[in-house]
């Protein structure tokens, strides 16, 4: 199977070469058009590292449809190499709104305690850890439950 993989490389690398920017199929009276704006913009890296070793491969054609090809080819960029991003700084969006909810819930809970326990001294009773406790688990759940809204 090891055997096959470096000419199934080198013949996949060909096709796509074949497809690239530059092509003598696209000139003045026939340019290109956004699908093939999509599909330069799709194998863009290939080719610019290909077109550092062969002079006739382009990136981008030069003789295409204007803005058509233009929004084709930036589509084709994003969507292949630059879409997925927004998950990596989703999720450390996700972790520095979690690191704030902690810090901010350790705050709001040392507060919370300092309060109720000021206000159990002032009346002693020996049912007042309970009613703490059962205080703090429903702030907490009231806190969580508001910080998850948006």
């Amino acid at each position: 199977m090891k055997r096959f993989v470096g000419p199934v490389a080198v013949v996949g690398l060909l096709v796509l070469v074949g497809c690239a920017a530059g092509d003598a199929r696209f000139a003045a009276d026939t340019p290109a058009g956004f699908w093939a704006g999509l599909w330069h913009g799709a194998i863009s890296v290939i080719t610019l590292i290909v077109g550092l070793f062969n002079d006739s491969v382009g990136v981008y054609e030069t003789a295409n449809t204007g803005g058509w090809y233009d929004f084709g080819f930036l589509f084709g960029v994003t969507a292949v190499w630059g879409g997925g991003s927004s998950g990596y700084y989703g999720r450390r969006e996700r972790a520095r709104r979690e690191r704030e909810w902690n810090a901010l819930s350790s705050k709001l809970e040392l507060k919370f305690k300092r309060k109720i326990r000021e206000w159990a001294d002032a009346e002693p009773d020996d049912e007042w850890d309970l009613v703490e406790e059962l205080a703090e688990k429903k702030l907490k759940r009231k806190f969580r439950a508001w910080a998850n809204e948006d």
